[in-house]
């Protein structure tokens, strides 16, 4: 009989572990080694392709991270990495050549942006930015040398949400690979895979360890992009060590469990700050008043635990509320337990121009939320407290009338 795939909740705490019982550890045994011994040199050669080789090239703690992430994704394999952004250009570096050409939409990480606008024209790689959601753009702005189309939903710091199937459709029209950060949505708010798209990444730094105490990357999709990236992380070096993976399943366990919490205080959150006088706009897939709410509710579980709102005021406005915040620590970063406040542009969209960030509607208003496990009446009564710091005029909440 086949074996039915398990759902995201197993996944997340068992990975792709054998469930027939045995005598052994409950938890997975750390590899801590760079290298492994050998009987001989016949030896030698044969395990060089496995995970008891060099740690650079694989390690058995490592597997198993892999294991899991591919497990709850539902690809075919999985790559572990050092960050997020090492994720993201050993992927590219290892799939394209000068020459080639990607489409992405504008609306990315900064990191990302600078690295597709900086980096690799370097290389010889050219990029055309287009608009997150009008897909006649992406489709006209592919050429006979584009090789990728690189998406990200839900969107960082706007939340804007693609339709994967239409973009993965796309791509399978013009023979593009396409690569999706999924980092925001989670593999238990969504499964890219599921709707085509060839590569899933996420910055593992955010809700796959969900503690604020690692740093890593995954990506996951068809085993033979995988493998031609596994070959490139090996000479890249921009591995994982055994200890981070180790802490990355650790956190997976949780992280159904976590990201359950986290979409039910971000709604309430959410739904709190759309009514607040002193808020202009408030970003959350899962509002009715968002642009893509219709196709948001179609292909995710939950809305994320990741909240932007633009207060009624200046950016120093801003940056007053978001000092003025006590239970919402006030750090870069996002996904753990414990709820988070930043400025975009003094953060995530910091390296780049203040013309790209106009192009992405990334203002000096927005501030941008973690939303953590904590009692979802304490963090409203945090933001309560810190709006207070905004001296703007008073508009009508939404809903009641006409705007202020």
């Amino acid at each position: 009989m086949k074996q039915r795939r398990r759902r995201a909740e197993t996944a997340a705490v068992r990975g792709a572990s054998d469930l027939q019982k045995k005598n052994g550890p409950v938890a997975p045994e750390i590899y801590q080694t760079s290298t492994f011994e050998v009987a001989d040199n016949e030896e030698q050669i044969r395990v060089t392709t496995t995970d008891r080789y060099y740690t650079r090239w694989g390690n058995p703690t490592i597997t198993l991270a892999e294991q899991t992430v591919t497990a709850l994704e539902g690809t075919e394999a999985a790559l572990v990495f050092a960050s997020g952004m090492g994720a993201i250009t050993t992927t590219i570096l290892s799939l394209l050549k000068a020459g080639d050409h990607i489409v992405a939409q504008r609306d990315l990480y900064g990191g990302v942006t600078k690295f597709f606008s900086e980096w690799l024209p370097r290389l010889g790689i050219e990029t055309t930015l287009v608009d997150t959601t009008e897909y006649e753009q992406h489709s006209r702005a592919i050429r006979p040398n584009t090789k990728l189309l690189y998406l990200e939903s839900p969107t960082n710091p706007a939340l804007r949400i693609v339709d994967m199937e239409k973009t993965a459709a796309l791509a399978r029209q013009h023979g593009l690979i396409s690569m999706i950060d999924s980092t925001f949505g989670t593999p238990i708010n969504q499964h890219p895979a599921e709707y085509g798209i060839d590569l899933v990444m996420h910055s593992g730094t955010k809700y796959l360890s969900g503690h604020a105490d690692l740093t890593c990357g995954v990506i996951s999709g068809r085993r033979d992009l995988i493998e031609q990236v596994g070959e490139s992380r090996k000479t890249l070096g921009n591995c994982m060590d055994p200890h981070a993976a180790w802490l990355l399943i650790r956190g997976l366990k949780t992280l159904a469990v976590r990201v359950a919490r986290q979409n039910d205080n971000a709604l309430r959150v959410a739904g709190f700050l759309e009514q607040h006088a002193k808020v202009r706009r408030v970003h959350y897939p899962f509002l009715k008043s968002h642009p893509q709410y219709a196709i948001a509710r179609q292909q995710m579980s939950g809305g994320s635990g990741m909240v932007t709102f633009e207060v009624d005021g200046s950016g120093d406005d801003a940056r007053r509320v978001s000092e003025a915040m006590k239970l919402f620590t006030l750090a870069t970063s996002l996904g753990g337990v414990e709820s988070l406040v930043s400025i975009p542009v003094l953060t995530s969209h910091a390296m780049i121009s203040a013309e790209q960030r106009a192009q992405m509607g990334v203002t000096e208003q927005m501030v941008r939320l973690s939303v953590g496990i904590e009692a979802v009446e304490d963090q409203i009564e945090d933001l309560e407290r810190a709006l207070e710091a905004v001296n703007s005029r008073v508009r009508v909440p939404v809903g009641s009338g006409p705007r202020s």
